[in-house]
């Protein structure tokens, strides 16, 4: 075997498989509808079944359909029969997936759903098959070949099965009108969570962390406070409102570096930024994000709707919660 070879292996192990999914979309018919109807107007959960490696896809299609929007979940068909079967309700709906339709575990639970009046969708390989027939709406995921040259191995069959459960996910997903924050909800570890669900008020600095002086302090005095709190910048603030009346940060410093400026007398009032950019605590810590980098910034000042500091934040922090 040369690297040519192997390449060329590969090349049509992938156009092979990709046939066999491109061939599914002349399938999506009345049946795919009424399945997705089904599962739609179904009160309990949708039960998802298979054996060895279409159990392993079910695995999957269950998974996706539980984070877009449809409780999901899978179940052995070997062990459905000794007791796992006992874990579908009479509201529930079961999702069989079988190449032959043949499968024995699978077969064997046919009598005890038909029994409860479990709905049944199927996704087979042969339309006329026991698990086809069975069913009250088959998918049909037959392939002309597999991708494996011996014929044996499930490759472009698993695909089209995972496919056609990719589809029936996102059809029933635009369906429900899911969106980016109900996608968060169930995936509050993963990226996508922390920067939808995480809010300002989860990571910025109050209290005493807080970086603030007064509006008639000097340049030494805004500066030691910046050095006090480490955030890269200062509040100031308006004493007799207590209102926020500016920003001074790292970047103003090295701008009046460039000044003829006595630290020791120079009030913070003539080299602060007024009217500067703030966050409010409610809001989504992403949006602090898009913010700087839309500014070019690397700190906000957090305030309440009458411009009273609430808190503090800066790049470091939203690197930290991983917003970034």
């Amino acid at each position: 075997m040369t690297d040519y070879s192997f390449q060329q292996l590969g090349k049509a192990v992938l156009k092979t498989e990709a046939e066999a999914v491109l061939a599914l979309v002349d399938r999506i018919d009345i049946q795919f509808q009424q399945a997705c109807e089904l599962i739609l107007n179904c009160n309990g959960r949708i039960v998802v079944t298979g054996m060895g490696k279409s159990g392993h896809i079910g695995n999957k299609i269950a998974a996706t359909l539980a984070s877009t929007g449809t409780p999901a979940f899978f179940m052995h068909p070997g062990e459905a029969s000794h007791g796992d079967l006992g874990m579908i309700t009479a509201k529930d709906c079961v999702i069989a997936l079988s190449n032959s339709g043949e499968t024995a575990e699978i077969t064997t639970l046919l009598p005890l759903l038909k029994r409860m009046a479990i709905p049944l969708i199927s996704l087979t390989g042969k339309s006329q098959s026991t698990l086809a027939r069975a069913a009250n709406f088959n998918l049909d995921v037959g392939v002309e070949k597999e991708a494996c040259p011996l014929g044996l191995a499930p490759t472009s069959s698993t695909t089209a099965s995972l496919a056609m459960g990719d589809a029936l996910a996102i059809a029933l997903l635009e369906a429900r009108g899911f969106t980016e924050q109900d996608f968060a909800l169930s995936h509050p570890g993963g990226a996508l969570g922390r920067r939808l669900l995480l809010r300002v008020s989860d990571i910025m600095h109050s209290g005493d962390e807080i970086p603030l002086v007064s509006i008639n302090a000097t340049l030494k005095d805004a500066l030691l406070e910046m050095t006090r709190k480490s955030l890269g910048m200062t509040g100031i603030i308006d004493p007799d409102s207590n209102k926020l009346a500016g920003i001074f940060t790292d970047g103003d410093l090295r701008r009046t570096l460039d000044k003829a400026t006595d630290f020791q007398s120079a009030l913070i009032e003539d080299f602060m930024t007024a009217n500067c950019l703030t966050i409010s605590a409610e809001s989504i810590a992403s949006e602090a994000l898009n913010i700087m980098h839309e500014k070019k910034i690397n700190a906000l000042m957090v305030v309440d709707e009458q411009q009273l500091v609430q808190g503090a934040l800066n790049m470091h922090d939203l690197l930290r919660a991983g917003v970034v």
